[in-house]
């Protein structure tokens, strides 16, 4: 059987995994969270006292490690060494550290591959900044969403606000979307980028609604 497969990038700040989330469940699509398994990596990489990038030792426990994605009841589950990890992974620690080693080489290499292969077990939509381009370059669909950085700057005010971080900056927070688009486009490992076969849409002047229901209506054209 033929599944089908969505590649959704684009910078910090677009909607990529709000949309994607979205769209998955209007169409019944499993949405991979690609953030959730590096995270899972780096818990156990903790858990086993690795804190520093090295790659020999990261290597060791990747090869002991016993990682595993399942999606129960549409709900992505990460499991490691049989245990399901992910009501563990969204700690300040684990986020610190998951930036570290999210470029190892080897840890970027390890998780494409088990990114490639939920793709061949049902029909999923994943977001992220290298899908099209290195994870998923036969996908199906590929869309890029973007967006200004002002407006990239006032969602993430927004969500700061919903937390009840109110003492925000606004230019600094468009400072340091800037500096991120600059960090993701000139990284040595998997830079974002549009592929061609992409499509571009713009979701500074769109509602959350509107954009779902343009990338579920390109999903069903191919469907269909």
């Amino acid at each position: 059987m033929k599944y089908i497969s969505v590649a959704v990038d684009g910078p910090a700040g677009s909607g990529k995994s709000t949309i994607t989330k979205l769209v998955a469940d209007k169409l019944g699509f499993n949405y991979v969270d690609t953030g959730a398994m590096y995270r899972a990596l780096t818990y156990n990489f903790l858990e086993n006292n690795l804190t520093e990038l090295c790659e020999e030792k990261i290597v060791e426990l990747l090869k002991r490690v016993n990682f595993e994605v399942k999606f129960i009841k549409g709900i992505q589950h990460v499991f490691i060494n049989n245990e399901d990890v992910s009501g563990k992974i969204r700690t300040a620690k684990v986020s610190k550290y998951t930036s570290l080693f999210s470029k190892s080489p080897a840890v970027r290499s390890f998780l494409i591959d088990s990114q490639r292969n939920l793709s061949k077990v049902g029909n999923i939509i994943m977001d992220g900044r290298d899908i099209a381009s290195v994870v998923l370059p036969n996908a199906d669909v590929k869309i890029f969403l973007t967006a200004s950085v002002e407006e990239r700057a006032r969602r993430r005010v927004l969500d700061f606000k919903k937390q009840g971080i109110t003492d925000v900056d606004f230019k600094n927070v468009m400072k340091d979307i800037a500096a991120r688009d600059y960090q993701d486009e000139n990284r040595e490992i998997a830079p974002l980028v549009k592929v061609n076969s992409a499509i571009l849409i713009d979701t500074t002047d769109l509602s959350i609604d509107e954009v779902v229901e343009k990338i579920v209506s390109l999903i069903k054209n191919v469907l269909n």
